[in-house]
């Protein structure tokens, strides 16, 4: 069945020395078939699904305690892992401190 309405979840980062002030700017990493901008033309690889992608779609539809790969995910952002980056569409961070 389809729903109606499709809970995301977003990874976004920032560069602000404190993330909790009003006018930090935070930075969303694009995966490579999930849907986000809704500007981007859909992915599509039939039959196949890219698995992080896949993954994130039901991640959306419970906790972050019952998915605790994102936690994982995140930290591996965090750090600019590149072989977790490899699994991403863009790193908002490429180049740059990380965020």
């Amino acid at each position: 069945s389809i729903t109606k309405e499709r809970t995301e979840v977003v990874l976004q980062g920032t560069s602000s020395l404190d993330p909790n002030d009003p006018t930090a700017v935070w930075e969303e990493y694009d995966f490579k078939c999930k849907p986000g901008d809704l500007k981007r033309r859909p992915c599509f690889i039939t039959p196949y699904h890219y698995r992080l992608d896949w993954l994130m779609w039901f991640a959306a539809f419970q906790t972050y305690e019952q998915n605790e790969w994102v936690i994982h995910l995140a930290g591996k952002l965090l750090a600019q892992e590149e072989e977790t980056l490899s699994l991403m569409a863009t790193n908002p961070f490429a180049g740059r401190a990380p965020p």
